[in-house]
């Protein structure tokens, strides 16, 4: 099934899927709020975000939501325990120092963590990997291992064994190959995971 874009990314479709209309929403690596204001516009969510590049931050504003400049862990620290309904982190998990320590900390001040990562075990990275004997370099991931802003290198796999193991529920989980939602073979074929998880 093709996934229609919001602002040219897919993932951000699957997510605001996922959110209610009136909703109070915590957006952690918010980048220039793009997303944000989308929401804030056509589902008159409560908007809150956090991002550490000032320059991202001044967009934000701009752009009319609320945003805070600072380490998203220490940020978020702030919050009391579920001041959110819907907390998101998009495509910043396998950038984060702690990632599961800002998974927890999604779980504490919101009643909802909404996760979109890309899948480091697509098809095409595990090629990549194989054939050039090299770091993997595919129009995903079109960094060289030093200019890339990627520390922790996930699957699908890896992330709903996370889930397992931590005990959380997962609600809902939707995984993306270009613009097509995939239902088979995800952690072979998909680009893009998206995830809804809380704690029991």
């Amino acid at each position: 099934m093709k996934v229609r874009e919001v602002l040219g990314r897919g993932d951000y479709a699957l997510i605001s899927e996922l959110i209610p209309a009136g909703a109070k929403v915590l957006d952690l690596g918010c980048g220039d709020g793009a997303l944000l204001a989308w929401l804030k516009e056509n589902k008159q969510v409560e908007a809150r975000g956090i991002e550490r590049k000032r320059e991202l931050v001044q967009q934000a504003i701009g752009r009319g939501v609320t945003v805070y400049q600072g380490d998203l862990l220490e940020a978020a620290k702030d919050f009391p325990d579920h001041a959110f309904d819907y907390v998101i982190l998009s495509q910043t998990l396998q950038e984060t120092l702690e990632p599961l320590r800002a998974l927890r900390e999604m779980l504490r001040v919101g009643r909802h963590a909404i996760v979109a990562f890309p899948n480091f075990g697509h098809w095409r990275v595990r090629l990549a990997h194989l054939v050039t004997g090299r770091a993997p370099k595919t129009p995903l991931f079109p960094y060289d291992w030093f200019e890339s802003p990627n520390i922790h290198f996930l699957t699908i796999i890896d992330f709903e064994e996370l889930i397992a193991r931590e005990r959380w529920v997962l609600e809902k989980q939707m995984y993306l190959a270009g613009h097509q939602r995939l239902t088979a073979l995800p952690n072979l074929l998909a680009e893009v995971a998206v995830y809804l998880v809380r704690r029991p």
